[in-house]
């Protein structure tokens, strides 16, 4: 998109856009607020508020979250929603950092070490939308973000809320429940957070990565944002990686990378791989087998959904099937229990696989009609993400739970 002077979105930055795929770590490790205004400069000043919602939806921006909602259409639900209350209506800001998935480290990583750019995207959310009130939602302690509010004369503009440390809490509806209420559990899937969130005012909900590049874009355009990664899934991510030898860490990727190729440029040979969980644990299953042929979202063939941004790696000679067992057990107990799906369905759905897992077959006939009755039955997407884990699982797997009903488990011989 090309802008004319009158329709520019902000005052325009003189300093040189990031090239490459290091662009949000592009101030260096740990940056202060002084390197981060050397790197990107003041927080820009908002000249045209259509004109900047126009370059985020030419940048193809979506929600680094899990859900992978288009960005722009979450900021034009709720300018629509403000529009309609008229006057006396203010919208909310909320940072989601709950960073609830419990092999992401992403969030915390981005801000220990460019949480300048996460409160830059918070406060020019809060200008385009024409609010004040902003909250940012943190489900872990992090100094640097504190430090880096204390730091600059605008971040106390910024309400920071400690969450519980959950898997839910990062649900949207949760998160704002728990700011209103000190509950974190989730709300009713009929109400749009867009027009009805935080006290029922319309509310923007945006993991902080999210926030970030909307940071970038705003000073360097969509087609900045465009010019790395795939057509379908353009700019870059933040992935974590946890290959069992090395701590869990987070790198940036362009869209559509082939999962292959960015495994082995981390340094993990493919040979030592039985296979990969991506997008955490309401994620997918990817063999080994199929790994040259995987990239990590878009649309095109062999594309699977980013999710959280979470590559997992199972190592040969570990049980894809014991493993997956460990994760249900792990998902029924992190239910809200709102709702029978969670109170019922999950807690029966991990304790069938167990029973498959040791080669009950009735388990198994169990379990598939479970994997019938859990989607789109709960009170949130809980039970919807963690059958659908399920389901991965028995696919990716098949072979092993061939073997597994038989008395014998593949991993020992791999």
């Amino acid at each position: 998109m090309s802008s004319s002077p009158a329709t520019l979105p902000l005052r325009p930055t003189t300093l040189r856009a990031p090239e490459g795929i290091n662009r949000l770590f592009s101030a260096g490790w740990d940056a202060d607020w002084q390197r981060h205004q050397h790197r990107f400069g003041p927080l820009p000043e908002l000249v045209n508020q259509q004109a900047l919602l126009a370059e985020l939806t030419e940048s193809g921006l979506t929600g680094r979250g899990g859900a992978a909602f288009a960005s722009w259409k979450k900021f034009s639900a709720v300018l629509t929603a403000t529009e309609r209350g008229g006057p006396t209506v203010s919208p909310v800001v909320v940072g989601n950092a709950a960073e609830g998935e419990p092999l992401s480290v992403k969030d915390r990583a981005l801000l220990r070490h460019a949480p300048h750019l996460v409160i830059d995207g918070l406060l020019l959310a809060a200008r385009m939308l024409g609010t004040s009130t902003v909250y940012l939602a943190l489900g872990f302690e992090e100094p640097a973000v504190m430090e880096a509010l204390a730091s600059r004369p605008d971040g106390r503009s910024i309400e920071v809320v400690r969450i519980p440390e959950q898997f839910i809490s990062g649900e949207a509806s949760a998160l704002l429940n728990f700011i209103q209420t000190g509950r974190a559990l989730p709300r009713t899937q009929s109400e749009r957070l867009s027009s009805s969130g935080l006290r029922r005012r319309p509310t923007l909900v945006h993991n902080i990565e999210s926030l970030a590049q909307f940071a970038l874009i705003a000073r360097y355009g969509g087609a900045w944002f465009r010019a790395v990664g795939a057509p379908d899934d353009p700019g870059t991510r933040l992935v974590s990686i946890s290959d069992g030898v090395r701590p869990a860490f987070a790198v940036e990727v362009p869209g559509g990378a082939p999962l292959a190729e960015l495994l082995v440029g981390q340094g993990v040979e493919l040979d030592s791989i039985g296979a990969v969980l991506l997008g955490g644990y309401h994620g997918s299953w990817v063999s080994a087998e199929s790994l040259r042929e995987t990239s990590l979202g878009g649309q095109s063939a062999g594309a699977y959904p980013a999710g959280a941004g979470v590559l997992w790696v199972l190592r040969r000679g570990q049980c894809g099937l014991d493993a997956s067992a460990q994760i249900m057990d792990y998902l029924a107990g992190q239910s809200a229990k709102q709702c029978g799906p969670c109170r019922f369905g999950l807690p029966s759905a991990a304790e069938a696989f167990h029973h498959v897992v040791v080669g009950d077959r009735a388990a198994l006939t169990e379990l598939q009609g479970l994997l019938d009755l859990l989607p789109g039955r709960g009170a949130c997407h809980h039970p919807d993400g963690s059958a659908a884990f399920l389901a991965s699982s028995l696919n990716a797997f098949s072979e092993d739970l061939d073997a597994h009903l038989a008395g014998r488990c593949l991993a020992d011989a791999r």
